[in-house]
């Protein structure tokens, strides 16, 4: 079983403190920054930031749902990861300064991938699946910071 990593990233023309704030409000801004490819949204504990719980599907083809209960925690200062306990799948997010007023997001995420010839595609075209999914999502937080 190989690993799988799938990593995306913006630099986003907002303070790096308002992009944080705005991906750890899981009670608030996190659901209006999910593309169609997400459902059953719901925050079941906590709600902003290290603590939360929250719930979803992600459909990231017709065929395969990813049905993800994550535990939200801040390790360092702009970093929020997000392990599913319903599988290996761990994404992190960071957010760090790039320049006066700008901040620079970078998503990864990885999990234990397949075996075999299952596991060569997934490790081939899940990374850029994800990372078009993710794209939406940076795209949206654009979005909302910069307003």
């Amino acid at each position: 079983m190989a690993q799988v990593e799938a990593t995306t990233e913006r630099v986003i023309a907002a303070d790096a403190e308002a992009v944080f704030d705005a991906l750890a409000d899981y009670s608030g801004t996190r659901a209006k920054l999910l593309p169609e490819y997400f459902s059953e949204y719901e925050v079941r504990e906590g709600g902003d930031g290290e603590g939360t719980l929250v719930h979803w599907k992600l459909q990231a083809t017709s065929k395969r749902v990813r049905d993800c209960l994550l535990e939200v925690t801040e390790p360092t200062d702009g970093e929020l990861v997000e392990k599913d306990r319903n599988s290996s799948m761990v994404t992190t997010w960071r957010v760090t300064p790039a320049g006066e007023g700008k901040s620079r997001v970078v998503v990864t995420t990885v999990w234990d991938g397949a075996s075999g010839i299952g596991g060569f595609f997934e490790k081939t075209f899940a990374p850029k699946g994800l990372g078009r999914i993710y794209d939406l999502v940076l795209d949206k937080l654009a979005t909302e910071t910069q307003k």
